[in-house]
């Protein structure tokens, strides 16, 4: 679940020198956010997941890791920070979360569905800002305030729920490891090519949203509900629709999540609820489609 971006913009021609990570107080922004964040090298990502929801779709209640953890990303940069975010909404929370963002200067880069058919429906929000984190913090959190998006963090599982698929297979298939997560098996799989914004190398991709993410939901008898999103150049939409389309897997949504990135990438998300390892070889074929790697 996918996946947009919020980018630091160049002051005129001239840029600031980038800034380091631990010039930035993570506490902070901890605290102002009220969570932990997942670390990757120099990026910090915090997650929103809609616990408080219960979505169905093909009859398959949908856990918050396959299509409903929203998130927003930190990287320092230009002697502030990047952040970028995917939040996930009810139709009636977009509007009031959308009038305090602008109020806080923070931009709207999209707002659209991922899923089709879903019970209830939800949407998602794509936001970007620039400069200072701990402002940039508050008024997400002052945003967010105005949905039922869980503002405590998640208790951690006692146990996490099984995987009861053949993660070996998956991961052969795919061609990248993936990983557990809240009863959900996740891949993110990286395009040859960087991506920038503004200048900047996205990276490392996967936590600021710009790596295709596949996500399998085991629903009995090796059988997976499967959602995400590819990442794509123009030229590789309609052969991956294709390639998708003819092994069973529904195109659900293809639109934006960033403004000015390059090269200029398009997003499509999918829907399937079959054997996991024939949905498996379809994302394959589609990925084969694409600039992505296999190691």
């Amino acid at each position: 679940m996918r996946r947009t971006i919020l980018l630091l913009m160049g002051i005129g021609a001239c840029f600031i020198a980038t800034a380091h990570a631990q010039d930035v107080d993570w506490q902070k922004v901890d605290d102002a956010l009220g969570r932990k964040p997942a670390v990757t090298g120099d990026v910090h990502r915090y997650g929103f997941p809609r616990t408080d929801l219960t979505v169905t779709l093909d009859g398959v209640t949908i856990k918050p890791s396959l299509a409903l953890g929203g998130w927003v990303a930190f990287k320092p940069a230009h002697g502030g920070v990047m952040a970028m975010g995917d939040l996930v909404l009810l139709e009636s929370e977009i509007n009031p979360v959308m009038q305090k963002m602008i109020e806080s200067g923070l931009e709207i880069t999209a707002v659209h569905n991922h899923l089709l058919g879903a019970i209830p429906a939800t949407f998602y929000m794509h936001v970007a800002g620039h400069g200072d984190p701990l402002k940039i913090a508050t008024a997400i959190k002052t945003a967010l305030a105005e949905s039922k998006t869980p503002m405590s963090a998640p208790a951690p599982a006692v146990s996490p729920p099984a995987i009861d698929l053949d993660t070996a297979k998956l991961d052969q298939i795919i061609g990248v490891k993936g990983q557990a997560n809240g009863g959900v098996y996740q891949f993110s799989v990286p395009r040859r090519d960087p991506i920038t914004e503004q200048g900047m190398q996205l990276s490392p991709v996967g936590p600021m949203g710009v790596a295709t993410g596949v996500n399998f939901q085991p629903t009995g008898g090796g059988k997976a509900a499967i959602t995400g999103d590819f990442v794509l150049t123009g030229d590789e939409v309609n052969p991956v629709i294709i390639a998708l389309r003819s092994h069973g897997i529904s195109v659900t949504a293809l639109h934006s999540h960033m403004l000015d990135e390059q090269p200029r990438l398009f997003f499509m998300h999918f829907w399937a609820n079959d054997d996991a390892i024939k949905l498996a070889n379809g994302v394959r074929a589609a990925l084969d489609k694409t600039a992505s790697t296999k190691i």
